[in-house]
Order: C-alpha cells, then sequence, then structure tokens
C-alpha cells in the first residue's frame, strides 16, 4: 500500500524570477553602431562639459551658463532665467519631451530607448570600458568561465572595476555641479571643504551610475522601466521596429547556396551573430520581444553576413508589422516617408508638440523684466484716520529682473480722490535691487466724504512703473470703505 507521501507531487513551483545570465555583446560595425557612438559622444558630452561654460551676465548674477541656483529659487540657461512663478516654463518643457517621447515611438518604437535613454549611453560606455580591458566577446567569455582566479584575472577584474568606478564619480560630480558654481565646488571638493550633501549625492550617484550601468545593464530596462509595458498604446501596425524577415530567412540552415544546388534553404545561415551582438541577449528572429530596445546592432550584424555570403543586405531590418503581407506577396518595400511616418498619429503628435513649442516661446519674448503682486492687509481692513480719511495698507511685492537697481514708481488709478504714500519712503519712488524682489507696504488713503471712504468697495488698479525706461505692470485690487 503507498503511503501517503507517494501521492504528493513534487514538482516545484516555477521561479517568480530568473537568474541572470551575464551577457558579453560581441562589437560590430555598422551605421547604426556608428550612429551610437556619435550619440554617445555627443550626450555624455554635453552632460560632463555643460557646468563648465561661462556666460556673461554681469556682476551681480552667476556666470554659469546653465545653473539650478536652489538657493535663490531660479534656473539660469545661457540668456534665459527662469523664476518660481514661472514654473510652468519647466512643465511646457516636460510636456514637449512627452510628447517627443510619443511622437518618436509611435514612428520609430523604443528608439529612445536604443540609442538616447541615459541607461542605454552609460551601459554603451561601461561595455565600451569592458571590452578594452578584457577583449570581445569571446575573450570575456573565457575570463567568465574561468574559475580559478589567478593574477591576470584579478588584474583585469580590478582595473576594469575601478575605471568604472572612476567614471561614476564623474558623473556624480558633473550633477552636483549644475546646483552651484562648478570651478568653485571642484575647488571645494578636492580641498575637503565642500557642504556633506555634495559628497552625499555624489557618493548616490556612483553607486547607482556603476549598479545600473556596469552590473544591472539589461535588467534595468526589462524589470525596472515602465515604458517598455506602456509604449504598446504609442504603436500601431505602421510603427517601424527592427524586425526580421522571417519569409525570406526561412527555414534557415548551413547548407551550401548555390544556383544549381536543390537545398532549399532561406537566407539566414543560423550563424547568431545578430544574437551575439545584441545588449539585451535576445534572438530577433523569434518576433518581438518586450526586451527589445531597438538599438538595431543585430541589422549592422545582419548586413556584414549578408554581404560576406553574397545576400541582398536588409534580412533584418526597420519593419512594420503592415509590410509582412505587402513584402511577403513579393512586392517592394514600402516608403517609409509616406507610409510609415506621414500618418495621422505622428501628425497629431507632431501639431501638438509644435504648439506647446510655440506657446512657450511666445510666452517668454512676452514677458516683462518688471512684475508685481498685490496683496491687501486684512487685519483691519481699514483703518480711520484722525481726520475721517479711510486708510487701506497693501502688501506690494516688487520684482526687478534687470542685472542693476532700478527705482519702480507706485501709483494707483481709480476714483481721482484716492492717494498713495510709501511706507519709509518720500514720495512714491523706491529702489529696488538687482535682480531681486523687494516687498513695500504701500497705504492707499481716501478723503472723508468721498466716495471710495463712504463706499464699501471700489476697485483700485495699483500700476508700477520703471522710472529708468517707462516699463509698466500693474494689478487689481479693491479699496475697502466705511461701508463694508
Amino acid at each position: 500500500m503507498p503511503c501517503a507521501s507517494d501521492s504528493v507531487s513534487t514538482n516545484q513551483e516555477p521561479a517568480l524570477y530568473a537568474a541572470r545570465e551575464p551577457i558579453f555583446p560581441k562589437r560590430v560595425k555598422g551605421k547604426f553602431r556608428n550612429l551610437k557612438w556619435i550619440i554617445m559622444a555627443v550626450t555624455l558630452g554635453i552632460y560632463y562639459l555643460t557646468p563648465w561654460i561661462r556666460w556673461d551676465r554681469g556682476p551681480n548674477l552667476p556666470d554659469q551658463a546653465v545653473l539650478l541656483d536652489l538657493a535663490d529659487r531660479r534656473f539660469f540657461f545661457f540668456m534665459i532665467e527662469i523664476w518660481p512663478h514661472e514654473f510652468y516654463f519647466v512643465a511646457g518643457l516636460l510636456i514637449m519631451a512627452g510628447l517627443g517621447l510619443f511622437l518618436f515611438t509611435s514612428a520609430l518604437g523604443r528608439v529612445w530607448c536604443g540609442y538616447a535613454c541615459p541607461q542605454t549611453v552609460w551601459t554603451d560606455l561601461f561595455i565600451l570600458v569592458e571590452r578594452w580591458i578584457e577583449g570581445d566577446r569571446n575573450a570575456r567569455l573565457r575570463l567568465h568561465r574561468q574559475k580559478k582566479w589567478d593574477l591576470r584575472k584579478l588584474r583585469l577584474r580590478m582595473t576594469k572595476l575601478v575605471v568604472w568606478i572612476l567614471i561614476g564619480l564623474a558623473t556624480g560630480g558633473a550633477w552636483v555641479f549644475y546646483f552651484t558654481d562648478a570651478p568653485t565646488l571642484a575647488m571645494d571638493l578636492v580641498n575637503g571643504t565642500a557642504h556633506s550633501i555634495a559628497y552625499t549625492t555624489m557618493a548616490v550617484m556612483t553607486f547607482t551610475t556603476v549598479f545600473f550601468g556596469a552590473f544591472a545593464r539589461e535588467q534595468i530596462c526589462i524589470y525596472a522601466c515602465p515604458w517598455p509595458r506602456i509604449q504598446a498604446a504609442m504603436m500601431d501596425e505602421e510603427t517601424l521596429t527592427v524586425g526580421y524577415r522571417e519569409w525570406r530567412g526561412e527555414p534557415r540552415g548551413k547548407g551550401k547556396r548555390t544556383e544549381d544546388s536543390n537545398t532549399d534553404l532561406g537566407d539566414c545561415i543560423d550563424c547568431m551573430a545578430c544574437v551575439n551582438v545584441c545588449p539585451v541577449g535576445i534572438d530577433i528572429r523569434d518576433g518581438q520581444q518586450l526586451e527589445c530596445i531597438t538599438c538595431a546592432l543585430c541589422i549592422d550584424a545582419c548586413d556584414d553576413m549578408m554581404t560576406k555570403i553574397g545576400k541582398p543586405r536588409g534580412l533584418i531590418d526597420y519593419l512594420a508589422v503592415g509590410d509582412e503581407a505587402h513584402e511577403r506577396a513579393g512586392n517592394p518595400p514600402r516608403s517609409i516617408w509616406k507610409h510609415h511616418f506621414l500618418r495621422p498619429r505622428t501628425i497629431m503628435y507632431t501639431a501638438l508638440w509644435s504648439l506647446v513649442g510655440v506657446a512657450l516661446v511666445v510666452a517668454l519674448f512676452m514677458r516683462t523684466d518688471i512684475e508685481v503682486t498685490v496683496a491687501p492687509v486684512r487685519n483691519p481692513t481699514f483703518v480711520t484716520l484722525s481726520d475721517g480719511s479711510i486708510r487701506n495698507t497693501y502688501e506690494v511685492r516688487l520684482l526687478n529682473k534687470h542685472g542693476e537697481k532700478r527705482p519702480f514708481s507706485i501709483s494707483v488709478k481709480g476714483d481721482p480722490s484716492l492717494m498713495v504714500e510709501l511706507e519709509g519712503v518720500t514720495g512714491e519712488v523706491v529702489d529696488v535691487p538687482a535682480d531681486a524682489t523687494k516687498l513695500q507696504r504701500v497705504y492707499v488713503i481716501a478723503p472723508n466724504g468721498s466716495n471710495p471712504a463712504e463706499g464699501a468697495l471700489s476697485d483700485v488698479r495699483v500700476w508700477v512703473e520703471d522710472a529708468s525706461n517707462g516699463d509698466r505692470v500693474y494689478k487689481d485690487t479693491v479699496f475697502n470703505g466705511k461701508g463694508n
């Protein structure tokens, strides 16, 4: 009689997470690889060098071209200065970035992921360093499979790790340079006198850069990044993605291909070149997969192999789902611009992106160099003076965006009987420091018996004029009388 334990299944639950198998991409040459090199050089150059670009804004402003000045709550970008109340410019740029990502995804799939995403750029850089130090794919595989840690393996691994850490340190250092004057902070970091926040930020950025780009690599794209899971909403059957012309390549095999041969084989010789160069380790011949970042390195590898065996290039290429039936029937490839780029979805995204961009440019050129806000003091609502006049008090905040001190004249428009007095100032002119705000208390007085004094609420417009050039701005408010 079988025991009770014999009836219990010995099958274990499948693992929810597969242990990472290290991927060692093979070096490849081609137009897409060259494009990736160019984009990597440009983006890394912009990131590392931008904090060191100088821009003369005058004696009272920082001379760093791009600066996130958190202390004074301002953002400088060359000739543009963004104040906290102008955050809508930043919001507009973020909207443009989102629409641009939607546009490129609808036209070319995950082209952002494959070429310009920071994870891809830094991973490419770390793989490049690894290849320089340990050799190409086969050499790195042999070193990985070598169980014995001799002096050579230890030297190569330690050299690689040191260079990786230096890259991460440079990345963290460049990041903190965007928030304060770069040369000054660099000297403070070297001398050990920089603020602890700077060192902490650099340490965190160094660790995350090395971990993400050197060790996690494609795992970030597969498991951490949400974009692969939502990109389908941006794509349709005319979106170009990297694909395999199965109708031309199958059946694959390494048989001899000659005109008088009876071997019925496709163009694919199953050389695995497309797999060996893939940075995420997938086989594009298995169809579209979530892991694919559309980097097109498999296109370069396959085109090189097709050239060597005398077959037409393009076995692996940028394709759309709508191309399959058309080409399988023996028709030539369709026009990329007509069928894939110029279609309602991409035109809509382009129009929205352009609309937001034009609106930001118009708003940028329409803004003034002086601004004012007016806040009535409500406690008390009004004060009755000894002669029976009614006085209202207002907190007027004056903003001077110029690089030098400016005289601002304050006046009111409403009932002709209203008068203005400035606290601590003789007359109606107050000096506002360069590139700063000034809070000025303003008294508006209505004579006894006047309409504003006897009434409840009277409309008042507070005018502020830059006495040096005549620029004017205003804010509307109300005057509270005895009838309120």
